[in-house]
């Protein structure tokens, strides 16, 4: 266990890796470095030197992920990435976007706001739950297929649901149906085996800031070179008409929008550092075991059931357990309060869940602390029912 290395309140039993990450020490050690870099010389550090050590690290996230650096841009989120791309796309009236009923509530947001701008339908396809095989999950999947389909749009791993999706085979699929395809990584980078050449989409997002250990807000957009002249930015600035451009127009567009702070951009390779020094596939490999293990542990305690087999097609390091309460706000807020753990209840389509997550830096003893708490609130309290 690694609790030592990370900044995390050791008060806390912290079991909500998937929202937000969690810094190493040496990681965000760099990052103060580059925001002090910043700070003793601004205009060099953001005219010049700091647009080198961005390529730098632009490279070393590209070896990372296994595709060109061009492709990448560095964005604060997932979300902001995928907003870029939703908002060029040239949709009329009757296109239909397929993805399924798990997709990550903002990103749901940002396709109906496109969508009904010009008519546009956005098809959830429903993924029966519990899962059962991969192919099952095609079939359903698939079955939403229409003439009208134009994007294909899923996550790789959801959020709500903590779920694996085969989203090679379904990229695969889409390919020799002429179909465009955008993927949600927000949670793969660092935390399942991610190669974007072999996995091949046409649109990639995947945060640095959540499994591959990265300062807050560091995220990635990959886009491959037939669609990038068809992204427009999100913000017009320098990049656009730019009076040196180079020799991507992705990058001058998209990359360079005036003043801000990219120093956890700059992080990425200390991160892969990080998960170097400290054997992550070992640790990775361990913390799945774990959590696989008590997945139908606490399952039970909660009085409920798997969501999915415990394998690692499907399950991570994080899971998601379906419960019966009326008040999640004020579960979660009990668990936080006064036991002290810090995880969260998500509402989802009428459903609501809690959610574990299972990092490097978590022990078995913090599970047990969880359904110590389970079971003292079944006992005296209704919030869980």
């Amino acid at each position: 266990m690694l609790k030592d290395k990370f900044l995390l309140n050791p008060e806390i039993t912290f079991l909500n890796h998937g929202s937000f990450g969690a810094c190493p020490k040496p990681v965000f050690e760099d990052y103060q470095k580059w925001q002090l870099m910043l700070e003793q010389e601004p205009i060099q550090f953001i005219t010049k030197t700091g647009v080198k050590f961005l390529d730098e690290s632009k490279q070393a996230l590209a070896d990372y992920v296994n595709c060109d650096k061009e492709d990448l841009i560095y964005t604060t989120n997932p979300s902001t990435a995928l907003n870029t791309v939703i908002k060029s796309l040239d949709l009329k009236e009757g296109d239909e976007i397929l993805t399924t009923n798990q997709e990550y509530g903002a990103m749901d947001r940002t396709w109906n706001y496109y969508c009904r701008k010009v008519g546009a339908k956005y098809i959830h396809q429903k993924i029966t739950l519990p899962l059962t095989s991969k192919e099952k999950i095609l079939e359903e999947f698939w079955s939403g297929l229409t003439s009208k389909t134009k994007i294909v749009f899923i996550s790789q791993i959801t959020s709500p649901t903590a779920l694996i999706f085969p989203v090679k085979e379904i990229i695969e699929r889409a390919k020799a149906l002429g179909l465009m395809t955008i993927i949600d990584g927000a949670h793969a980078p660092a935390h399942i085996p991610l190669d974007l050449k072999a996995l091949d989409p046409d649109v990639y997002t995947g945060a640095c800031h959540k499994w591959l250990l990265a300062p807050k807000g560091s995220s990635f957009l990959y886009v491959k070179k037939n669609w990038q002249d068809d992204i427009d930015p999100l913000i017009v600035s320098w990049g656009y008409e730019a009076e040196f451009p180079s020799e991507s127009r992705y990058q001058d567009y998209h990359q360079y929008q005036g003043t801000r702070d990219f120093s956890a951009f700059l992080c990425t390779p200390a991160a892969i550092q990080f998960l170097k020094d400290n054997q992550w596939e070992e640790r990775k490999a361990t913390c799945r075991q774990q959590l696989q293990h008590y997945y139908p542990i606490v399952a039970k305690e909660l009085e409920s059931h798997v969501i999915c087999p415990a394998t690692d097609e499907f399950l991570g390091q994080i899971c998601s357990i379906p419960i019966q309460t009326e008040q999640p706000i004020e579960l979660k807020e009990l668990l936080y309060n006064q036991y002290k753990i810090e995880i969260p209840v998500v509402s989802f389509s009428g459903d609501t869940y809690l959610r574990i997550s299972f990092q490097a830096y978590n022990g078995e003893e913090e599970i047990e602390t969880l359904i110590n708490a389970i079971r003292s609130i079944k006992k005296e309290t209704r919030l869980l029912l």
